[in-house]
């Protein structure tokens, strides 16, 4: 008989896991995924490709409702999980009804991070995480002009693009001295922070949002050092944060996510988690790669494989506002490390590589991205460049041409 898995969490690392274990054990689970939000699974990367009207909503499912129905998934939308029960080994709803489980997965992902700042609660004044943020997006842009988006982060210059796509003036309010500096180094944010301007996005660096204004509706956005944006819909992207409330029911270790080990486990047998709402070794990874290597490793482990997951290297690989970067590893360039680059205005191009003791360590990519997969398999497996580092910063194809030239010649083999 088919043991009960329940998944809770109806997002991206959901979907994948189900994928993963209909490859590797058929028949094994009777699984239940359980989501909040009242649609089937989505792409969230494209949340701002729906508002810029760019695709449709129906053109980011990721699967349909038939084949959940065909691969056996009793699938559960629009109802919230409320609390979990750790001893008995069920899961409540928010409607009363529970469901038994004998493994449990937690792939609630985050929420967005609302500041602490006066304002907060005014209309007009909405987060970016989901389509029915998307909505509220939609609807602001056709009664209202101007927008403020707090976070210069990739979310937030999602948004601003969305919006600047549906006709609104856009600025955008960052709180560091330059855009995504978690994934571009200085030379790439500056050369993003070009685009997004030529876009007719107005770009606001070193801004600490001290206060939103506004009578009956936000109106203004008030900086610490007394700027002010005019602004009548106010994203705040400023951030998110682990979804672990579901967690604290069940008594499992929090930190900033839910503590995991190498098998996606918590801290309590036969409960695991994946995706943003889960930290392991110390680590909460915001990026949708790290939640898909997530989610095969914990399918091949609940099949029976030996599969332990080591971690990820942070790749991001990306259209941002209509440009497409990539970085992956140590870009910035730490002690002991020395910087190949590549870099021309003209075409809106740029290519860092960072190496050390004969390895890729890390690398940033602006404008052309095809090689950013192949650099970041590099990085991961630590692979040796020798022959191919003096053409490494031209692609692949002209570094693994190079590589074979320079193979010594095979022997032929001898004549019968």
């Amino acid at each position: 008989m088919s043991e009960p898995l329940v998944i809770i969490g109806n997002g991206m690392a959901a979907a994948r896991l189900v994928e993963e274990l209909n490859k590797r054990s058929l028949g094994r689970y009777a699984i239940a995924v359980i989501g909040e939000e009242p649609r089937l699974a989505y792409n969230r990367v494209l949340l701002s490709s729906v508002l810029a009207r760019e695709v449709s909503r129906g053109d980011i499912e990721l699967k349909t409702a038939a084949w959940w129905r065909k691969h056996g998934v009793t699938l559960l939308y629009g109802h919230r999980a409320v609390s979990i029960d750790a001893d008995i080994r069920r899961v409540r709803l928010a409607n009363g009804a529970t469901l038994p489980f004998a493994k449990l997965v937690l792939a609630t992902g985050s929420r967005a991070i609302r500041l602490n700042v006066p304002g907060m609660d005014l209309p007009g004044v909405i987060t970016f995480r989901d389509l029915g943020d998307v909505a509220s997006m939609e609807q602001a842009a056709k009664t209202h002009k101007r927008a403020a988006v707090i976070g210069g982060g990739l979310l937030g210059l999602e948004a601003a693009y969305g919006l600047a796509k549906a006709g609104m003036d856009v600025s955008v309010i960052h709180l560091m001295d330059r855009l995504m500096e978690r994934q571009l180094d200085a030379r790439a944010s500056a050369m993003l922070k070009d685009t997004v301007e030529a876009k007719g996005i107005a770009v606001h660096l070193n801004g600490e949002t001290a206060a939103i204004k506004g009578d009956r509706r936000a109106g203004q956005v008030l900086l610490k050092d007394g700027r002010s944006i005019d602004a009548d819909l106010v994203v705040v992207a400023a951030g998110i944060r682990a979804n672990s409330d579901l967690a604290v029911t069940a008594g499992l270790d929090i930190n900033r996510g839910i503590a995991v080990d190498d098998h996606l486990q918590s801290t309590k047998a036969d409960i695991y988690a994946i995706g943003e709402c889960a930290e392991h070794r110390g680590v909460c990874y915001g990026l949708v790669e790290p939640a898909y290597e997530q989610a095969r490793v914990l399918a091949a482990h609940l099949a029976g494989e030996k599969a332990a997951y080591a971690g990820s290297v942070l790749a991001t690989n990306l259209k941002v506002s209509g440009v497409n970067v990539f970085s992956a590893g140590d870009f910035t360039g730490a002690p002991g490390t020395e910087s190949i680059v590549l870099s021309d205005r003209g075409l809106a191009t740029y290519k860092k590589l960072v190496l050390k003791d004969g390895r890729l360590a890390g690398a940033v990519l602006f404008g052309d991205t095809l090689d950013g997969l192949w650099y970041s398999e590099l990085i991961r497996t630590g692979a040796a460049i020798g022959a191919m580092r003096s053409d490494l910063i031209f692609g692949r194809a002209l570094a693994e041409r190079s590589l074979a030239e320079a193979a010594p010649p095979q022997p032929k083999p001898l004549a019968a």
